[in-house]
């Protein structure tokens, strides 16, 4: 089965290199700056957030970070068009709930994240594969999938994709918005590496799909879980006034109010301080450094490997020699006590077999190398 050694998403054995993990290391978890913060907060005489808060998210958290995505998008962000969410999982699960019945169909990129691909199937949802290629969505070939489909949605990554590492250009940006508003589906922009970006100024990521969202058949995805902490479950989504209407009338939020006010005002507090800029300012340096590091390894164990270096993001995204089935790769790499994922876990349609993810941002440079290392000790003994 392609499942991690541990069934425990972030936990594994200590004598084993997973560069197949898509998380934040503990020692880059901020564990100080969130205590500053929720210190600060809990000192206050104002216990509002302990309430079940406004459907659309505290305005005061909502306004702050407005100010934070205005100047990491370049582009005026305002609060109005931010809907606080549990997460980019949750806001899927909610899109899914609010915009789709069992049935339905929808598209995704092939490859693509293949977690997301669980949330779909809950949903019961017939899901369509759209291919890419170095540049992310081929264009063409959703234009081929609509003269025959007609999806709820389409759901993409376009900047940084997990697990390729591509970006979406500027100009098929404009055209698939332009394709949804003629074909009447909604673009799920997940966006959560977009602020990741490892390159100068001149090499920047095209604008976020945020800055579309005049259109009622744009949401753009954003979370803290990889320029903060996975644990808050905290993250947003920004859309048209009349999607943010329905999000905010929804059932879960007329039962159970605003998605986690609690974290909310301490996340406040970090954007305020200036804390979390520093800390993304500081995942940017570290990531960079690693990104090189796994680019350098690579070249020296896998020459035989195909990939494209990343701009940003966390993943490596390779092409191992055709005969290569990555299943049974990994089975072998468990000898080795090394692990990664296999292609097949990011197609819909259990392809991709001789391709891998590895992720640079879980160890430190020594750890890479030694992981990659064991990985080329794992191929030589086939």
């Amino acid at each position: 089965m392609d499942t991690p050694f541990s069934t425990i998403q972030n936990q594994v054995s200590a004598d084993v290199i997973d560069l197949g993990l898509g998380d934040p290391p503990l020692s880059l978890l901020p564990l100080d700056l969130i205590r500053e913060a929720a210190q600060l907060r809990l000192s206050q005489t104002d216990n509002s957030f302990l309430q079940y808060g406004a459907e659309q998210g505290d305005g005061h958290f909502r306004n702050a970070l407005a100010g934070f995505l205005t100047k990491g998008y370049g582009f005026d962000v305002t609060p109005e068009s931010i809907f606080v969410t549990n997460g980019i999982s949750k806001a899927l699960d909610l899109i899914c709930t609010l915009f789709t019945k069992a049935g339905d169909t929808i598209f995704v990129e092939v490859p693509t994240y293949f977690l997301a691909l669980r949330i779909f199937a809950d949903h019961h949802l017939t899901v369509i594969s759209v291919h890419t290629n170095e540049n992310g969505l081929v264009i063409e070939a959703l234009e081929e999938k609509l003269a025959e489909f007609r999806p709820k949605f389409l759901y993409l990554i376009p900047t940084f994709q997990n697990p390729t590492g591509t970006t979406l250009p500027q100009e098929q940006r404009e055209r698939l918005v332009q394709l949804a508003k003629e074909y009447d589906f909604i673009v799920v922009a997940d966006e959560v590496y977009h602020l990741l970006s490892y390159t100068s100024s001149t090499g920047k990521p095209p604008r976020s799909f945020a800055a579309s969202i005049d259109e009622e058949n744009v949401i753009s995805l954003g979370s803290f879980s990889k320029i903060l902490a996975p644990g808050l479950r905290l993250g947003w989504l920004q859309a048209h006034p009349e999607k943010i209407k329905r999000f905010n009338t929804s059932g879960l939020l007329d039962s159970g109010g605003g998605l986690n006010p609690f974290t909310s005002a301490i996340v406040r507090g970090t954007i305020e301080s200036g804390g979390l800029e520093n800390n993304l300012n500081k995942l940017i340096h570290i990531y960079r450094s690693r990104l090189q590091v796994m680019n350098s390894a690579l070249k020296q164990h896998l020459p035989n490997a195909q990939y494209s270096v990343p701009g940003g993001g966390y993943f490596f995204w390779l092409r191992l020699p055709e005969e290569t089935d990555a299943r049974e790769l990994r089975r072998d790499a468990r000898s080795f006590k090394v692990d990664f994922r296999p292609g097949t876990l990011f197609s819909s349609r259990e392809g991709l077999k001789d391709q891998i993810r590895l992720c640079f941002v879980h160890y430190e440079e020594e750890k890479i190398e030694e992981g990659l290392l064991r990985l080329r000790q794992c191929l030589e003994s086939k």
